[in-house]
């Protein structure tokens, strides 16, 4: 657990730092959208008794039906203002967001994968 709680934070001040210094749009748009997965993969495995696995799963679920959302606009229909959960959600639907969320959830299966004999 501790490792999972180590890398969080360290993914958290990276994620901040995107978000409070205004770098590059390709790195604020996109490596924070492929940097969200491990950050809520550990949040998982620190909260959870989910495996390895099924935790990569529900995190990938999760953020691609966020991103489905964006596209039907569920915020709108929710008429949901608030602009800090709205940072949450989102608001604007990328089909390369979708690619940036399996871009950062194979990392992790793989390195899991080889780290244990769990069964995937």
């Amino acid at each position: 657990m501790k490792k999972y709680s180590t890398i969080f934070i360290l993914i958290l001040v990276t994620e901040i730092a995107i978000a409070v210094f205004h770098f590059h749009k390709w790195i604020r748009y996109y490596v924070g959208d492929l940097l969200i997965i491990p950050l809520l993969y550990c949040l998982v495995r620190m909260i959870t008794k989910l495996s390895k696995m099924k935790a990569a799963l529900l995190v990938l679920t999760i953020a691609i039906a966020s991103e489905i959302s964006q596209y039907y606009k569920l915020n709108e229909y929710l008429n949901i203002t608030n602009r800090v959960l709205l940072l949450f959600i989102g608001n604007s639907y990328d089909i390369i967001d979708i690619l940036a969320y399996i871009l950062g959830i194979l990392p992790i299966i793989l390195i899991e994968k080889h780290r244990s004999n769990e069964t995937y």
